[in-house]
């Protein structure tokens, strides 16, 4: 997605700011793979990725501030916590390392994201479903995902 402001600079704080949150995210991914479900680790979590949702949204990096947006809104479902198992677990450090690269591969100059926002609706559609696939949209219901590993497909 591009982003259609003709004058944006990015500011030279902002790059290690959201590196931050996104460590912090996988911090709290870490904690929820050795303790499964732990209340504290998701509400940081969520916390972390409304902050990183605000962060890019004020520079109208609208692609990751959406992205954000709506990992955050399927975890915090109605405030029932999902039960965070391990294919849940392995697709959020996915959209975690999809937003990395977002955030790596925004234009300083332009603010321009030359992706396409495929991945990020697979992962957001497969997310869904193993939240809750009783009230997915039945787009995702019926769709046969392959999501795989960005981090094995960079291997």
């Amino acid at each position: 997605m591009l982003n259609d402001d003709k004058e944006w600079h990015l500011p030279s704080d902002f790059l290690l700011e959201a590196e931050t949150l996104l460590a912090k995210s996988v911090e709290c991914l870490n904690h929820l793979n050795l303790i499964k479900n732990d209340r504290d680790a998701i509400d940081c979590m969520l916390a972390t990725l409304l902050k990183l949702a605000e962060k890019t949204d004020a520079l109208a990096l609208r692609c990751t501030a959406e992205f954000s947006r709506q990992v955050h809104a399927l975890l915090d479902h109605s405030h029932s916590y999902p039960d965070m198992n391990e294919q849940i677990l392995g697709t959020l450090g996915d959209c975690f390392t999809l937003m990395a690269w977002q955030l790596e591969l925004v234009d300083p100059v332009t603010g321009q994201l030359n992706l396409d926002d495929n991945e990020q609706a697979t992962l957001i559609e497969s997310l869904a479903v193993q939240i809750d696939p009783l009230h997915a949209p039945l787009s995702c219901q019926q769709s046969s995902f392959n999501v795989f590993s960005i981090a094995k497909r960079n291997a």
